[in-house]
């Protein structure tokens, strides 16, 4: 039989194993930045700050500039972020506060977790024969070039599929409130109207927060359903129903055929440049909630 362990020594193999895990977790980090990094130097050299400022992104002439594919991403996801909030935040509020239980609050909790389970390709289908009909019929009463896709369609079906983030957290975030701050507010004649805007927000603002950021960054990275329906033309788009790329998608549409090295080497620099944005975004999320955190 092997020895017992002592209380002592069970407790330093538990923090070790702690330890490692978190370390395994950076390092992996690390690898994915070095590698990428090390991927991209001879575009590095070769595109320079053109690489970021330049309009043209033209394997045949040799020109690689990510700045439309840059804010063909920050438009489509910050849109979707926009749609997305108030039916985010008007199911947490339904879910967390008016109907925690009962048929229609298990319908509707059922629903946004299969919402959240769908894979993206069959986000982006449904928007094939779904959404881009609809917007091109709108396109047509605006005197639009009727193309149904483009950013407006990225952006929506975007919308619909990080709902169920932003709203399964911020509904878990808002049950969390203490009852007795809602009772105290109540027995001082507050509405239910004024208990939610008054209290049930402001003390689950920081959660919320964190919903929607997480629901953007799910946004950000979205490559499959955007790639189906934002059109992949290399150019800044002239307006939401212009089509556009995104940084996401054209890695997913270019690097099966990219057959020279400083083509290659620059698809790698829009993933270094995605994921150097994406931290970016995640650092100043963590900012935000914690300002929010120190001013409550």
């Amino acid at each position: 039989m092997l020895p017992s362990l002592s209380l002592q020594t069970k407790e330093n193999i538990f923090q070790q194993i702690l330890t490692k895990a978190a370390l395994f977790v950076t390092v992996v980090l690390v690898l994915f930045f070095l590698t990428l990094l090390l991927k991209s130097l001879p575009a590095i050299w070769s595109n320079g700050f053109n690489f970021f400022g330049g309009a043209v992104w033209d394997p045949l002439t040799g020109e690689y500039g990510a700045f439309p594919l840059l804010c063909g991403t920050l438009l489509t996801s910050g849109l979707a972020l926009l749609l997305t909030l108030p039916l985010a935040l008007s199911i947490a509020l339904f879910l967390g506060e008016f109907f925690r239980k009962g048929l229609a609050a298990s319908i509707l909790r059922a629903s946004v977790e299969l919402l959240a389970g769908i894979p993206s390709v069959v986000y982006g289908f449904w928007a094939l024969f779904v959404l881009v009909p609809l917007i091109r019929r709108l396109e047509i009463a605006l005197g639009v070039v009727p193309f149904g896709v483009g950013v407006l369609t990225a952006s929506l079906v975007l919308a619909i599929m990080i709902i169920p983030y932003a709203a399964s957290l911020s509904a878990e975030v808002i049950k969390l409130v203490p009852q007795d701050i809602r009772e105290a507010a109540y027995s001082l004649g507050a509405t239910r109207y004024e208990v939610v805007r008054r209290v049930i927000l402001p003390c689950a603002r920081s959660g919320v927060c964190a919903g929607i950021l997480l629901a953007f960054g799910r946004a950000f990275g979205e490559t499959m359903a955007v790639t189906m329906v934002i059109g992949n033309a290399n150019k800044m788009p002239a307006s939401l129903f212009d089509t556009g790329n995104t940084m996401a998608s054209i890695i997913a549409n270019e690097l099966a055929e990219a057959t020279d090295p400083l083509y290659v080497s620059s698809l790698v620099q829009v993933g270094l440049l995605l994921l150097t944005v994406s931290a970016l975004i995640n650092l100043a999320g963590k900012y935000i909630v914690k300002k929010i955190n120190v001013e409550a």
